[in-house]
């Protein structure tokens, strides 16, 4: 899919008015009515889908965050270029032509369409997600009717050419204005745009040329991923018309949280309690990573919120399963709670033996708490 901010060679930060400047220029380059080129008018219509997404606020910010997916998943129209671009008429003509008529130009509904990508949300484990997994999951798209073919017809059949719009699937209204002649461009009535009528549809698709078939897909998630990857399964979209090439299939991952662990990019944090003697002497103890119970070292002295890190002990690099990430554990220091006699004791002197060392004043603040409990 284009990103729209390319095709109308704008920054991410353009303004609105910028934005409608760069639409006017490229407008009156890929107009099909100006250019002849084969590809101008598929351009043309990219264009006003980008013009209307990015001139609409809420669209804008849908579009910048989950790209053209999120759109449609929003309920959002990017249907074509005069959805709400303009305010009327005129600012049509004089942005593409000063004021000139203004002409559009049918699609053959015979030539190859495309068919369209799908898109599969698919919620992992947090394991998963870090060192990979293959699912099963089921799917439904489009494939061509082994009955017919893809013709819609019976066997034997032939649809006829639409006797209404010739087989062009469009036909045209041609209005007078004092800006010029405006032709209007309709689907056909008698055809519904297919520019044949098939007086004998084929029985299995219904004179579609293609039917909904369910299909089970194996797919391989590698370790890295993360909430929002994408992987892309070529041609597991729906099938297209008229030898159009198929879709592809869009899996969307979806990682669910952990209890402990908390990932940011590659690397995993967790907290870890210790005690005041711990803190204060050092200690080595068991702690829990992904690949299992592992020591880490406590240095002696260590404060409140210190990080430490086992390295190597985080997410691989997406692509990279032999490099990981590091793990870093948060420390916090627990303070006791219900003393015994012996303890508070022992706390005790151990706080006057601190005290005439003249000891920070936050070791005696925590000290006095410990002991007034």
């Amino acid at each position: 899919m284009s990103d729209f901010y390319e095709i109308l060679g704008i920054d991410r930060n353009a303004t609105k008015d910028e934005i409608k400047a760069a639409f006017r220029k490229k407008a009156r380059q890929y107009h099909p009515d100006v250019n002849k080129a084969p590809d101008a008018e598929e351009k043309f219509k990219e264009l006003g889908k980008a013009y209307e997404t990015l001139m609409d606020d809420n669209k804008r910010a849908t579009y910048d965050r989950y790209g053209e997916d999120g759109l449609r998943d929003a309920g959002f129209s990017t249907s074509g270029p005069f959805d709400g671009g303009f305010g009327d008429l005129n600012d049509i003509f004089e942005s593409f032509f000063g004021g000139f008529g203004f002409t559009e130009r049918a699609t053959n509904p015979n030539s190859p369409q495309n068919g369209a990508d799908l898109r599969l949300n698919l919620q992992i484990e947090f394991e998963e997600a870090v060192f990979g997994v293959k699912k099963e999951v089921k799917i439904s798209h489009l494939e061509t009717c082994d009955e017919c073919n893809g013709t819609g017809a019976q066997k034997g059949t032939t649809p006829e050419t639409c006797s209404t719009c010739g087989g062009t699937g469009r036909v045209q209204q041609v209005t007078q204005t004092p800006l010029g002649s405006f032709r209007q461009i309709t689907t056909c009535p008698k055809c519904n745009g297919t520019g044949k009528i098939n007086a004998h549809p084929c029985q299995k698709c219904h004179g579609d040329g293609r039917l909904e078939v369910e299909r089970t897909l194996h797919i391989n998630i590698p370790a890295g991923v993360d909430n929002g990857s994408r992987i892309g399964l070529a041609q597991e979209g729906n099938c297209g018309k008229n030898g159009g090439r198929t879709g592809d299939l869009i899996v969307v991952i979806y990682v669910k949280e952990h209890k402990k662990f908390k990932r940011e990019g590659v690397d995993i944090y967790s907290t870890v309690d210790i005690t005041f003697p711990q803190a204060a002497l050092g200690d080595t103890i068991e702690v829990d990573t992904l690949d299992g119970k592992k020591e880490l070292v406590i240095p002696s002295g260590i404060e409140q919120d210190k990080i430490l890190q086992i390295k190597g002990a985080g997410v691989p690099y997406l692509g990279n399963s032999n490099k990981r990430g590091n793990h870093n554990f948060v420390v916090k220091i627990k303070t006791p709670q219900n003393l015994s006699v012996e303890e508070k004791q022992l706390y005790k002197k151990l706080y006057e033996f601190n005290c005439n060392k003249k000891t920070s004043s936050k070791f005696i603040d925590k000290m006095k708490n410990v002991l007034h409990n």
